[in-house]
């Protein structure tokens, strides 16, 4: 007997994003009526075709990611944003049921002068097209006078919140500046049809034309990446994607700000539309973050992923294919492979021969701050969150794939944390086919800063990385630095993965993590959590490890 063929119904119950309709037809010749059932996307409020990959295409694109969230912030009503092209396209978005919300003012320390006329003239009007309703002008005179954020009634710009403010692009009124006043306000808005020129410049800049930049979630990104993208010369900072404007204003000056436009989430087609931004680096957690690679693949832009692109291995190895398809640079954030003391112990191993032969590597990885619980959750835990890059940095120092068999123990000192079923302090073993026995002591619990050390013992010598920073190669005795966080230890290591991202986007290399090494570090990864779950060591060339499993939860 052949396979039953799936109803729509069945489709129905395997995805909960679908659902049947019946629509009640009338035939024109007989007058008669009948029912007729379409499968339909109960987020998307559009029907579907019959198709387990047409479906799996839909239920992955962004379109439907935006929709689905959109409808969870405003609970059960229609949704509020439709796509008016394909899943994956760089259309704009449809802005539907919407109630008009005020605008927000921003005091800052400069001022602005009352003449309109050098106001509109220093606006750049956006390409053609943006469709979203045109800012009106405040004059300066309606505007209150006191320190604190005033709220006005400037236009009826469309809003997509009912309960509370938002907001979606930075424009300066007035932008000439007068050193006897203090009392500059920046408009923000939530729709609008002119963008500001340019991003941050800085004043030692030597290109004409710099390279243009988005970036997407601040709030989930490391600040040493954030410093380096506003510090490196030769880039502009165009468009930050964030629906919290506090982690805006928390991760950058109020200078950039006056020359950077602010969107919500929902309206990040305008990024993908912008022929000016030729890379975004993406700052989402897992899954996240594929959701937003592809569209920006698609969309012809570069791609920085800090996160971890994907715990699925199918969603990982699609956005390596996109970004081959489409022949734009996908750089994976593994920025301890561009410590300069990593990078000179990689030299030491594989240049003269010094070391002699690699016999084992002890690796200490204690972070400080730890991660926050929701982080860790929408990471996937501290296999995927911490290990992962220990991992693919022992696997780089060897030259080799992946070991041969690895074996993990772990703990949840923090109840929180054992209420995930995952451990916050984790000792991992793996021994690689040269016969190199490598260790990882991987923790969250780190008391006044971060603890990240690293030997290599090799036939003819040892070196080891302690805990100085640039280049702290010591013998003998350890130096412990005072209250260093993990994004300063990894400052250097962050500003030479993002100017690797900006000579990618020049054509000048390619991208250093391959698509082999990064499902390989996926891979060991979940023999690691395998093992720990299990309580046996996982043998990597005669068991699969299941990496399908998306381990990420987005909360």
């Amino acid at each position: 007997m052949g396979r039953k063929k799936k109803s729509l119904h069945d489709y129905a119950a395997e995805f909960t994003d679908l659902t049947v309709k019946r629509h009640l037809i009338e035939h024109k010749d007989s007058g008669q009526t009948s029912w007729v059932e379409t499968l339909y996307c109960k987020s998307c409020e559009i029907p579907m075709r019959v198709r387990r990959d047409r479906i799996l295409e839909h239920l992955a694109s962004g379109r439907h990611y935006r929709n689905r969230r959109l409808i969870k912030q405003h609970g059960s009503r229609a949704p509020l944003l439709l796509s008016t092209g394909g899943d994956f396209g760089t259309s704009l978005p449809m802005a539907l049921d919407f109630s008009s919300q005020p605008s927000f003012l921003l005091p800052t320390n400069q001022c602005t002068t009352s003449n309109s006329a050098q106001s509109n003239s220093n606006i750049i009007s956006s390409p053609s097209s943006y469709r979203h309703p045109p800012l009106l002008s405040v004059h300066p005179n309606t505007i209150s006078s006191t320190s604190n954020v005033n709220l006005v009634r400037e236009d009826q710009t469309p809003s997509t919140s009912s309960t509370h403010p938002s907001f979606v692009s930075i424009h300066v009124r007035n932008p000439s500046v007068s050193s006897k006043h203090t009392n500059h306000r920046h408009i923000i808005s939530e729709a609008s049809s002119s963008v500001l020129p340019g991003g941050l410049y800085n004043n030692n800049r030597s290109q004409e034309h710099p390279i243009g930049l988005a970036v997407i979630d601040v709030g989930n990104a490391s600040k040493a990446l954030l410093q380096s993208l506003t510090e490196e010369n030769g880039c502009c900072l165009y468009y930050i994607v964030e629906d919290q404007l506090s982690e805006v204003e928390r991760a950058f000056s109020s200078e950039l700000l006056t020359k950077t436009r602010i969107l919500q989430e929902q309206y990040v087609d305008i990024v993908f539309s912008d022929h000016r931004v030729l890379g975004v680096v993406i700052c989402s957690p897992p899954e996240v973050a594929a959701v937003m690679v592809l569209e920006s693949l698609r969309a012809g832009k570069a791609v920085l992923c800090e996160k971890l692109l994907s715990s699925n291995r199918q969603t990982a190895e699609a956005c390596f294919d996109e970004a081959d398809r489409y022949g734009n640079p996908l750089v994976c954030g593994f920025y301890k492979r561009f410590d300069p003391a990593l990078k000179f112990l990689y030299k030491k191993v594989h240049s003269g021969n010094s070391l002699g032969r690699i016999q084992r590597i002890s690796c200490v990885s204690r972070t400080y701050p730890p991660a926050s619980l929701s982080k860790l959750k929408m990471s996937g835990g501290i296999f995927y969150n911490a290990a992962l890059l220990d991992i693919d940095t022992a696997s780089w120092l060897l030259g080799e794939s992946a070991p041969d068999t690895i074996f993990s123990l772990g703990h949840a000192f923090c109840q929180e944390v054992a209420a995930m079923k995952d451990a916050d302090t984790v000792t991992i073993s793996m021994k690689f086919a040269s016969g190199t026995i490598v260790s990882l002591d991987i923790s969250q619990h780190c008391t006044k800063a971060c603890d990240q050390r690293i030997e290599l013992y090799g036939s003819q010598g040892s070196l080891r990385v302690d805990n100085q920073n640039p280049l702290g190669i010591v013998e003998n005795g350890t130096t412990f630095p005072s209250a260093q966080t993990q994004d300063e230890r990894y400052k250097d290591a962050y500003k030479e993965l993002f100017r690797h991202f900006l000579r990618t986007i020049k054509g000048k290399e390619q991208p250093v993590i391959t698509k082999e090494q990064y499902i390989c570090a996926l891979q060991v990864a979940a023999a690691a959590e395998q093992s720990f779950q299990n309580g046996s060591a996982v043998d990597l060339r005669s068991e699969v490890v299941d990496v399908s499993i998306i381990k990420t939860e987005i909360v």
